[in-house]
């Protein structure tokens, strides 16, 4: 029982009841639960990172000096130099990110994780490992992602099949067909586009697909056609999702709203993460349209930038930055797209801290849900299940 508590809906301090990872109306008659002090502090439902690199980050070592870059092929060669460089293990790194990304009040994500020759299956092995040490306290979705690309990187396809096959993995993931994994002989594994390739894996493994698409007008436009085509074809709708999505960031009201019943139609869900007012989803009116949008971190201090912090509420500031929102209902829809949307892509129940919903919320000192988007407090407690793991910032 978390008494003295109060909700962003306004109206006096009240107690906020778990029981068995539900909150409920009043204590069931004969059960011991144990009494925990709000302190008048702000509940609010904890968040969902729907898009996260955390095999690529170096979160907690050494800084490490990024050169200029040009395009994704140059991004990719920094990817393998750094993590040859770093001498901490991947498993350990992304627990790490992981674990602090959880004590900021993210309950859920989905990781990204690179397969390339390079790494093999590394990667994978290394951030379900993590995963499996944060059980019951952050929910990990992994996407078996070909960064390197599937036709222009001889043996991805091949790694990508034994990833799919591993149990390890929910997701295959694709990148841009049409630009960068358009480049080297043209065909992938089998004689098959990559879109043919991560499909056919997708459909024989019952995995979902989250495929990047960076490429704008057209070029990022047509296969997003393609995609919808073949999910509807495949019956996939549901199972996949678009990240970043910058051709859909792009385009005006009419032709927005096509794209947007196309994608609704097919069941496919948009991730965007707010880089910057020209890239960031219009996901309300993506919404309105049935299109589900959630919102990640993307890559946190890793060789493309040193930027991030997997802290989904400073995400949630970023959204509302990058679309300069100022109005209490605008900095509050950039909160709920770090809640609500992230868990509605990832198909778990909202934490709305109403009764029946899951015991997943965060007590923080704040005013109001606009106030707290901004100021980003710290999150004094975490509570996941009904359950304290994190404290202070820290996991308890």
């Amino acid at each position: 029982m978390f008494h003295d508590v109060r909700l962003p809906s306004g109206g006096p301090a009240r107690e906020l009841i778990a029981v068995a990872g539900l909150l409920v109306d009043e204590v069931p008659q004969g059960a011991v639960v144990e009494r925990v002090d709000g302190g008048g502090r702000l509940a609010l439902p904890t968040l969902v990172d729907a898009h996260i690199h955390p095999d690529k980050t170096s979160w907690g070592e050494p800084w490490h000096s990024r050169r200029p870059a040009h395009g994704i092929a140059e991004y990719v060669a920094g990817d393998v130099e750094l993590a040859r460089a770093l001498p901490t293990p991947v498993a350990e790194r992304a627990l790490r990110l992981m674990s602090h990304a959880a004590a900021q009040g993210t309950r859920a994500m989905r990781a990204h994780v690179d397969v390339a020759p390079a790494y093999g299956l590394s990667g994978i092995e290394g951030v379900a490992e993590a995963a499996g040490k944060l059980a019951g306290i952050v929910d990990v979705e992994l996407v078996a992602f070909p960064q390197h690309g599937v036709v222009r990187t001889p043996g991805v396809a091949e790694l990508l099949a034994e990833a799919a096959a591993s149990g390890l993995v929910t997701h295959i993931g694709g990148i841009d067909p049409a630009g960068f994994d358009a480049e080297g002989t043209g065909e992938g594994a089998g004689g098959e586009d990559q879109l043919g390739t991560v499909f056919a894996l997708a459909e024989r493994h019952g995995l979902g697909l989250d495929i990047h698409l960076h490429d704008r007008g057209e070029q990022g436009l047509a296969p997003l056609r393609d995609i919808a085509a073949r999910t509807r074809a495949l019956g996939l709708q549901g199972r996949v999702s678009i990240a970043h999505a910058f051709a859909v960031a792009g385009l005006a009201a009419r032709e927005l709203d096509e794209t947007a019943d196309l994608l609704a139609e097919a069941g496919i869900s948009l991730t965007t993460v707010a880089l910057s007012e020209s890239t960031i989803l219009p996901f309300r009116r993506l919404a309105e349209r049935g299109v589900r949008v959630g919102l990640g971190s993307d890559g946190v201090r890793d060789s493309w930038s040193p930027y991030g912090d997997a802290d989904m509420l400073h995400r949630a500031w970023l959204a509302g930055w990058a679309l300069d929102a100022r109005l209490d209902e605008d900095l509050e829809a950039c909160f709920r797209l770090a809640s609500d949307g992230g868990a509605e892509l990832l198909g778990l129940p909202k934490a709305d801290l109403r009764p029946g919903s899951p015991a997943d919320f965060m007590l923080v000192d704040g005013e109001c849900l606009p106030q707290v988007v901004i100021d980003r407090p710290r999150r004094d407690l975490v509570v996941r299940g009904g359950r304290v793991v994190a404290r202070d910032g820290r996991l308890a």
